[in-house]
């Protein structure tokens, strides 16, 4: 309460009180404008994102899910708590098309194996050591990074199209390693270090891929 009370009298004799960071606006912290600085660069982000990747990606999604073949998902982090939300959309939510379906997995969502692999065999074979058992032809890994840099995802990309499998990357900063090496990609250009941005852009491309699954309707097959 001491603490509310000096600001409220800072407030009465100074106005606002002034805290320095880089990031705040010019007139001191306001809570409100750094919120509405955000919706608007957010906003700016997302018009960038190339819709005609999105429609090639839906289709990598398709012919795996008609051919049965598997989908597994990969990230760090925020973007492990992203992959696994989307393996949950994929495995549930795209039942509603009528269509088969979807064989997904998480591959941060196994813990005693993510552990037993990054303890005993380093980090960077978290994903790939997963990935040397299931992953054969056909089927998908879909790697879900900021700064598309990441080991444990790189040499999991590797390993996938060893065997003969896709690589879908959503990326974000400038790409990273992962542009160049997956066999395709949606990218949300940020500076780099924008890491709240594009883990709400990835989020938003879920939904997205999810959305497009769910309404490939097999009623809508049959009419066309």
């Amino acid at each position: 309460m001491a603490y509310v009370d000096s600001l409220r009298a800072g407030r009465r004799r100074f106005g606002r009180p002034r805290i320095d960071a880089p990031w705040m606006p010019d007139d001191g912290y306001s809570a409100r404008g750094i919120a509405e600085r955000y919706i608007l660069s957010l906003a700016g982000i997302l018009a960038k994102i190339d819709t005609d990747a999105v429609e090639r990606v839906v289709q990598l999604l398709r012919v795996a899910r008609d051919d049965g073949a598997n989908i597994f998902i990969a990230g760090n982090g925020g973007s492990a708590a992203t992959a696994s939300h989307l393996a949950n959309d994929l495995g549930k939510a795209t039942k509603r098309s009528g269509r088969p379906p979807m064989r997904v997995m998480c591959l941060s969502d196994n813990v005693s194996w993510l552990t037993a692999l990054a303890n005993d065999e380093g980090y960077e074979r978290a994903f790939a050591g997963q990935i040397e058992n299931f992953a054969s032809r056909a089927d998908i890994l879909l790697v879900i990074s900021a700064s598309g840099n990441s080991p444990n995802l790189v040499a999991a990309t590797e390993v996938a199209q060893r065997n003969g499998s896709t690589v879908i990357g959503l990326l974000g900063f400038d790409g990273g390693v992962l542009r160049d090496i997956v066999d395709d990609y949606v990218w949300i250009p940020t500076d780099k270090g924008e890491y709240e941005a594009v883990e709400d852009g990835h989020a938003m491309l879920c939904h997205m891929l999810t959305l497009c699954l769910v309404g490939d309707r097999v009623e809508q097959a049959r009419l066309g």
